[in-house]
């Protein structure tokens, strides 16, 4: 059983940062890309940085030089450390895990999803 458990959400103000993890089980995690996805309300889920298992990142524009992703193979680990938070980084952030950067837009497994809420 497939399970993408993520934590490390909240409530921060603008300008603050929040390290967001997801734990995988019930896959060979070193050989998955893992993506973060994020939902705000009304709005479509869009990714917001993904990492290969080699260790090649792609990320959004609205999000470079403030979101990082990494990753820690050993413990089945992805994480997503979020500094100088904006309202419009508020939304829910899921947890994904794809065969590969080509089809991270169509994830094979889902986390359940952390709320992040950025106030002004």
């Amino acid at each position: 059983q497939v399970q993408l458990v993520e934590s490390g959400g909240g409530s921060v103000q603008a300008g603050g940062s929040l390290r967001l993890s997801c734990a995988a089980s019930g896959i060979v995690f070193r050989v998955w890309t893992m993506g973060w996805y994020r939902q705000a309300p009304g709005k479509q889920r869009e990714l917001v940085a993904a990492i290969t298992s080699g260790g090649e990142i792609s990320d959004a524009d609205s999000v470079k030089a403030r979101f990082t992703i990494s990753r820690d193979n050993g413990n089945n680990m992805v994480y997503l450390q979020m500094n100088s938070l904006k309202p419009e980084d508020t939304a829910v952030y899921y947890c994904a895990a794809a065969s590969s950067l080509s089809t991270i837009s169509d994830p094979r497994f889902w986390g359940q999803g952390t709320q992040v809420t950025v106030s002004s």
